[in-house]
């Protein structure tokens, strides 16, 4: 943006990006921070209870509508989760510490506030939304910047592979998505739009099997199922919502 001169703060959604960029911040920070004293099973599950979430904000905060259809499959992306996240061994949610479950909780709200006020970002410009994305992971910096001496003077001192592996999460597996999620937004639901994130999950899955060798359960099998259901049914209620605003 430095690059285009398109890096200026003339815009009219000042409160919207700082708001943004504090929601984002404390998200990492809530994650991150509760997954030291919890278990894994607890952190997928409250985490990604994100789509409940959005699902129920979305018609107050931002009026969609929330057919049948829709809730049937926020329901069946609920089912999906539970049964990646647990296997149903729901031994496994017996672990971690109770404040460490809530801040996980409060995490999955944070980020559910994050993407439904998103919806607000959405511009019709590339360059604008190129514009409110940097602005965003400004704010989320600054926010969380300040908790970094938390870490302790070794900091800084990470390997090569390191830096190349926080350069590609930060690039490949935030800011592309990010901009490619905000695109869609122009044309989706906010609650649409998280339950086709869900998909995450999915290839998470099948990642997990061919890259890690780890050994395919029968109940993450039927979880991922449930998900690819949710994911369509809320894509054909989009799709005739869209024809719908066409005509």
């Amino acid at each position: 943006m430095l690059f285009l001169r398109k890096l200026d703060f003339k815009i009219a959604n000042k409160k919207l990006l700082i708001l943004l960029g504090v929601a984002n911040a404390a998200g990492y920070l809530l994650q991150y921070v509760s997954m030291n004293n919890t278990t894994a099973a607890k952190a997928a599950l409250f985490i990604n209870l994100s789509a409940i979430w959005v699902a129920i904000l979305s018609p107050k905060l931002l009026g969609e509508s929330f057919s049948r259809k829709k809730i049937i499959g926020v329901l069946f992306g609920l089912l999906g989760i539970v049964f990646v996240s647990t296997n149903l061994d729901f031994v496994a949610l017996a672990g971690g510490q109770i404040a460490a479950d809530l801040m996980l909780i409060m995490s999955g709200f944070t980020w559910a506030l994050f993407m439904v006020y998103n919806k607000k970002l959405v511009s019709n410009s590339t360059s604008g939304t190129f514009k409110s994305m940097t602005w965003v992971l400004v704010f989320t910096f600054l926010s969380i910047a300040p908790f970094a001496v938390l870490s302790g003077p070794g900091f800084f001192a990470l390997s090569a592979s390191a830096w190349l592996s926080i350069f590609w999460t930060a690039i490949v597996c935030w800011v592309i998505p990010y901009y490619l999620w905000l695109e869609g937004l122009k044309h989706l639901s906010a609650s649409t739009s998280t339950v086709l994130l869900l998909s995450e999950i999915v290839i998470a899955v099948i990642l997990s099997i061919v890259v890690l060798k780890e050994p395919i359960t029968v109940f993450s099998s039927i979880g991922a199922f449930f998900i690819v259901i949710a994911i369509a049914l809320v894509s054909v209620q989009g799709k005739k919502a869209n024809a719908i605003r066409q005509s």
